[in-house]
């Protein structure tokens, strides 16, 4: 590793001694189970709303063969408004191939963990970094934004990870899997607390003195800016309308009391088309919908309509669908 990225890799962990938060899914007790269940959760949604939910989560089903032992309708209910309900689809389908194909454990191994529905690059290689302290290329968006301005002088990365980006993650990630794991971590949090994206704190950054960027002057990103997600009246908005009634009953729900949350009967009935699509509800007769009653021998589809599928280079923030 060339001196200026040892340099860089120091100045971060020992940063990182000092300012980690306490999150629960970095206590000393963690398994690889409840660190798969936080980087699932966070795909997308802010730290503060996940960490109830996975507390909830982890307390209901501490081991994949316990989730596997509930039906999809559990998951879908448990996960609440914590948005992108079809993560706990995934979730659920996640626990049962951890049950078939790996004894009930969560697996060690990136190809194994590819292998999982719903699980991608940067979720495989998080877990291995996270929950077994592996050394892997953990490339998120905190990450990939550190690395930018660090070592290419560029304000912010581009909209999904390059080959650059993951021959540059890998010529800074440290010797030893332990030192591997906890930078990993670290410049992640850097990323998220002070490298952010609209107002960096360079003054209380500890590779100020090596940032290129900021050397360059913090020039602005170049093209054009991306755009803000709009939820007041989108489908996703319906959608979360609808799918919180279904949670409210155990029972089927008719049709009438789903006219009820929206009053476009176009727009609420694609929605509704949408989550049955989706798995997260199942269409009776009679008009009637519940939620997916699926027990622990169904598997979810990993394609299909995206409302929150992984592209987890990128992941983290809005809320429901």
């Amino acid at each position: 590793m060339p001196e200026r990225a040892e340099r860089v890799v120091a100045e971060v962990l020992g940063w990182y001694a000092g300012h980690q938060r306490d999150l629960p899914w970095r206590s000393a007790d963690r398994t690889p189970w409840g660190v798969l269940v936080s980087e699932v959760m966070l795909q997308q949604t802010p730290v503060d709303r996940v960490v109830p939910y996975w507390t909830s989560w982890l307390q209901r089903w501490p081991t994949p063969r316990r989730l596997a032992g509930s039906t999809t309708a559990d998951a879908v209910r448990a996960w609440g408004r914590l948005g992108y309900p079809r993560r706990a689809l995934r979730l659920h389908a996640a626990a049962l191939a951890c049950v078939e194909r790996f004894g009930g454990a969560v697996p060690s191994s990136y190809e194994d963990l590819r292998t999982l529905p719903g699980v991608g690059d940067y979720t495989a290689a998080a877990v291995v970094a996270f929950g077994f302290g592996g050394a892997a290329v953990v490339l998120d968006t905190n990450v990939r934004r550190v690395l930018a301005r660090v070592f290419v002088g560029r304000a912010l990365p581009g909209p999904s990870v390059t080959v650059a980006e993951r021959v540059l993650g890998a010529a800074v990630l440290p010797v030893g899997p332990r030192v591997a794991a906890t930078w990993s971590v670290a410049v992640m949090e850097l990323g998220a607390l002070v490298c952010t994206a609209r107002s960096p704190d360079c003054g209380g950054c500890p590779i100020a003195p090596d940032c290129r960027w900021l050397a360059a002057g913090s020039p602005p990103a170049q093209g054009p800016a991306r755009p803000t997600q709009r939820f007041t009246g989108t489908d996703r908005q319906v959608r979360g309308l609808l799918l919180a009634v279904l949670r409210e009953d155990d029972a089927a729900v008719p049709s009438h009391r789903l006219d009820t949350v929206w009053p476009d009967p176009v727009q609420r009935d694609r929605a509704l088309a949408t989550l049955v699509a989706d798995g997260l509800a199942e269409a009776l007769p009679g008009g009637t919908y519940q939620l997916p009653q699926r027990g622990s021998r169904h598997r979810v589809s990993t394609v299909g309509p995206s409302y929150g599928n992984e592209n987890l280079s990128t992941r983290r923030k809005p809320t429901d669908s």
